[in-house]
């Protein structure tokens, strides 16, 4: 495996730096523009133009008094370089997952953390008014700017561009699973062009569209005659640990990108740390933890939102019942016994979207299932009602869970209630969907809904339990109101 320095200005490699020194200079920009207007905005919404002032206590009585002007240059400053600070720009995490917007809440409770210890040593009261209107305008505007961006960068990434070029390398079976895993994430923007493996050239493609490009004795001629910037190693017993260093120093020649795939799947970021010992990269995985001030902060979360939910939408609610109620005979509520935390079981709310006799009929349509195989699901289900239809496109028949939730039955955001009888089929490993609180959406509610199989809908609720963050959370309720409103694999 020997590699060459590569110097010239459009490389692969250098084409990449190129994009990506541009976005992030995008982002800077944006995020200076954003924390300007939204600090000095707030400084005008409380004080105007009278020339405020902010009063320090001096030595012997006196008072030292720092115009506002000054004050909101000082928190522009502070709160730019704390955006810095937390590498909220880094490119490891722009374009893709919840890393880069959890920073960016990281910097700006911390920095606003520390005004407030500043202004409590210098025993000075900054108005409240004006960080009551800076804090929120500027974090949302942050997140909002940021979420553009993303998607921007999403269509020129759709359209081919601002990507990696990624040759996998390893053992075959290895490099699928990777390559099944990548596919599975069309914004990570890496591009699996090929394969390295011990076969070479004359090997079947791993799979569709991935062809066998060499073996690991060729690996300059596959990455120029690619055009690849990045090495995904996915494992091979053939590579020892000294020819592993030697391929790093000579892909550090080429400024090509290395990335080593653990054989971990479904395991989000935060449970993952490298612990370097005796020169070794180690990975320690953390185990789900399913108690705790985590939890009671979800929980606390679930009640807030629940609850001001269910009293901003009353009207949208009684709107609902009335149109139910008319359009079929029958109450306007519907429930059923599914199994929630800990196999316990409740009775689930939904807007009925069924004729009364639907459970009875149910039967003489099994074998019409358009299903995944476990769930029964039909799009021209004949018991579904005219207004039924309409409720269950956009989901709009499942609100009356947010009672569920505020009960404590259910979660905003969770695994897929199931009934007892698909429980029932569960094996040991399936069983782990208990352990947190079924939600009105998850992660299968986000990324197909009904259309996915029963394998990929276990494969989500699980990965969901063991890896979900209040954060995740916000990004999930986000993503179903999109999803809701397209009324993507609804039926």
């Amino acid at each position: 495996m020997t590699l060459t320095r590569q110097s010239s200005i459009d490389s692969p490699s250098a084409v990449v730096a190129a994009w990506q020194r541009a976005y992030a200079w995008r982002l800077l920009v944006t995020d200076l523009i954003v924390i300007v207007v939204s600090v000095y905005l707030s400084q005008f919404i409380r004080f105007g133009t009278s020339g405020a002032k902010l009063r320090i206590p001096g030595e012997q009585g006196g008072v030292v008094e720092l115009s506002y002007v000054m004050v909101s240059a000082l928190l522009s400053l502070g709160w730019f370089l704390a955006l810095s600070l937390f590498a909220t720009r880094d490119r490891t995490v722009i374009g893709a997952g919840s890393t880069e917007y959890r920073r960016i809440t990281d910097a700006t409770i911390r920095v606003f953390a520390v005004l407030a210890i500043i202004a409590f040593l210098l025993q000075s009261e900054v108005g409240r008014g004006y960080l009551l209107v800076a804090l929120p305008l500027g974090f949302t505007l942050l997140l909002v700017s940021r979420w553009m961006w993303r998607k921007w960068l999403l269509r020129r990434r759709a359209a081919g561009a601002y990507c990696h070029r990624a040759i996998l390398m390893g053992e075959r079976q290895k490099s699928v699973h990777v390559a099944e895993q990548m596919l599975r994430d069309g914004a990570s923007g890496i591009t699996i062009v090929g394969a390295i493996t011990e076969g070479g050239a004359g090997e079947p493609d791993i799979m569709p569209g991935i062809p066998v490009l060499g073996d690991p004795r060729n690996v300059t001629r596959v990455l120029e005659d690619a055009r690849a910037d990045t090495v995904v190693f996915t494992g091979a017993d053939t590579i020892d640990p000294r020819a592993m260093r030697q391929l790093g120093w000579e892909l550090e020649a080429s400024s090509t990108t290395l990335i080593v795939a653990p054989a971990l799947t479904d395991v989000a970021g935060p449970r993952i740390h490298a612990r370097p010992v005796a020169g070794l990269p180690l990975i320690q995985v953390d185990y789900p933890v399913f108690t705790g001030r985590k939890y009671a902060l979800k929980r606390a979360f679930d009640i807030v939102v629940s609850l001001l939910a269910l009293v901003v939408l009353s009207p949208v609610f009684v709107v609902i019942a009335v149109l139910v109620r008319r359009d079929s005979h029958g109450p306007a509520l519907f429930m059923q016994e599914r199994v929630g935390l800990n196999g316990e079981r409740f009775r689930m709310l939904k807007f009925r979207s069924m004729v009364v006799d639907a459970e009875t009929q149910l039967p003489s349509l099994l074998d019409r299932s358009d299903g995944n195989g476990v769930l029964f699901k039909l799009k021209s289900d004949p018991r579904v009602t005219r207004v039924g239809a309409v409720l269950r496109r956009h989901s709009l028949d499942e609100l009356p869970q947010l009672v569920n939730v505020l009960l404590g039955e259910m979660s905003l955001v969770g695994p897929r209630p199931p009934l007892a009888a698909e429980v029932e089929r569960y094996d040991e490993w399936m069983r782990r969907r208990l352990l947190v609180r079924p939600g009105i959406t998850g992660l299968w509610q986000t990324q197909g809904r009904s259309d996915l199989s029963w394998e990929d809908s276990v494969r989500l609720d699980l990965y969901y339990v063991e890896n979900w963050s209040l954060t995740g959370d916000i990004i999930i309720l986000y993503r179903t109101a999109r999803s809701v409103a397209r009324a993507q694999g609804a039926y």
